[in-house]
């Protein structure tokens, strides 16, 4: 493996003193492919050999990732001029992924996508997950990334390092033949399914899938915080990856695509797993997106996924938790609904991060925060704009009006966590009557944050 270390001091090491001896930081190349994977696999059981996946395309971008390597003498070794030959392990990762153009509230901000964070079970309880996320957190800064987001794979863990919960989905399980409301203009669309085809269809489900994002009303109003795209050739490749030692027994990938006029308005990805019962054909349709302009596109596009021959469900995989098929099905109880955590926000820098995004209403309120890992972010902020315009964050004397600290402050960024729930847990203090209805309206937002897809 690699084992060039970042050792030119400053911020970039930062975290990486608090490693224990015998561990040291490391920047980790396409070289060191196996050993990521090798650790990755330790980490998160996988039914899958390494050699099966060495090949297949891998979502890292190599500049964003960072190791830790256990260095121990290696008892298999000869001694060579005296020096006891050592042994160099990688024990711990994490990576990012580089989102120039995340969605927040009425506009978009540079955000670090922390993702394949790992420790060696064998190497817990030693520092290193710490020792990593500061690291991480202080190249955001180098970089300009006032934010920072992620999927946790264990809800218990980030929030000590700052992280709120910002967003959460929606899991359905939809009986095949749900009843949905009709939509006047739904019986002018068509819906074409193909098997899924990078070449063929990638430019338009990149292109549907910003737009739905930029504009999920369909009127041209408010985007949906969250909502992000695969920016990098490596994410992209492996959306399309549909290698065989992936699909164990379900069907290669296949698309839905609904137009009206000739014009794609939206679509599915979706398998099929089928399996013959004593009473008849049965299997599960697993959707990924299913992304629609509007709410006619959206009903044509799920009243044939509803209704595949030889199934007898529907489970898609994320969906917002305000979608449209939430309030097109006549029985939403027969879907089994029930949320998830999505996105966990971590602000990084204050004053960035609070202008980037617009708010709902007008806001003058100044806010004491505290963040116990990046100490020039606590202090009070004053936090100014009108509604949907352009906003100011600076430092100010003045007296605090809601006291939180920067957990809390991630958690209602996207506008889906208000302020007034975080009081009612006793997370958010109000010093000036009044100001937590105003400031907590004022950072929600119309429509509910989500990431379609999981990083």
């Amino acid at each position: 493996m690699s084992h060039q270390h970042a050792g030119t001091g400053g911020t970039s090491d930062a975290g990486a003193g608090r490693l224990p001896e015998g561990y040291a930081p490391t920047d980790l190349a396409p070289d060191d492919l196996r050993a990521v994977l090798e650790l990755d696999s330790t980490v998160f059981p996988s039914a899958l050999e390494v050699d099966e996946i060495l090949d297949r395309p891998l979502s890292l971008t190599w500049s964003r990732v960072r190791g830790v390597v256990h260095e121990r003498p290696d008892p298999a070794a000869e001694p060579a001029d005296g020096a006891v030959p050592v042994l160099r392990e990688l024990v711990a990762l994490r990576a990012s992924y580089p989102f120039s153009r995340f969605p927040v509230p009425g506009g978009t901000a540079p955000v670090a996508g922390l993702t394949w964070v790992a420790v060696h079970p064998g190497h817990r309880r030693r520092g290193l997950l710490t020792a990593m996320v500061d690291e991480h957190l202080a190249r955001c800064r180098e970089r300009g990334e006032p934010l920072s987001a992620l999927f946790a794979a264990e809800a218990a863990i980030y929030g000590r390092f700052g992280y709120g919960r910002a967003a959460d989905d929606l899991r359905l399980t939809i009986p095949r033949g749900a009843a949905l409301r009709d939509v006047p203009g739904a019986e002018r669309h068509t819906v074409r399914i193909e098997r899924a085809d990078r070449a063929r269809h990638a430019e338009l489900v990149a292109r549907l899938h910003e737009r739905a994002g930029a504009d999920p009303t369909g009127l041209g109003t408010v985007n949906r915080p969250g909502w992000a795209t695969r920016e990098t050739p490596e994410l992209q490749a492996v959306l399309w990856d549909d290698a065989k030692v992936f699909r164990k027994d379900r069907e290669p990938t296949r698309i839905a695509i609904v137009e009206l006029d000739g014009e794609p308005r939206g679509y599915a990805r979706f398998h099929r797993t089928l399996s013959w019962e004593p009473s008849g054909p049965r299997g599960p349709v697993r959707t990924g997106e299913v992304v629609a302009l509007d709410a006619a596109a959206a009903r044509a596009l799920w009243g044939v996924l509803t209704d595949l021959d030889l199934t007898h469900e529907v489970v898609p995989f994320v969906l917002p938790v305000d979608d449209v098929v939430t309030h097109l099905l006549v029985d939403p109880r027969s879907a089994s609904p029930r949320v998830a955590d999505n996105l966990w926000v971590r602000v990084v820098d204050v004053a960035g991060a609070l202008a980037a995004r617009r708010y709902a209403s007008d806001v003058d309120v100044v806010v004491h925060l505290t963040d116990d890992r990046l100490a020039d972010n606590a202090g009070h902020w004053r936090v100014r704009a009108d509604a949907f315009g352009p906003a100011q964050a600076a430092r100010t004397d003045d007296a605090a009006d809601l006291s939180l600290d920067v957990r809390e402050l991630g958690a209602a960024y996207l506008g889906g966590v208000t302020l007034a729930e975080l009081a009612a847990a006793g997370l958010v203090a109000e010093h000036t009557p009044g100001a937590l209805a105003r400031t907590s309206a004022a950072f929600s937002w119309p429509v509910a944050p989500v990431c379609s897809w999981v990083f």
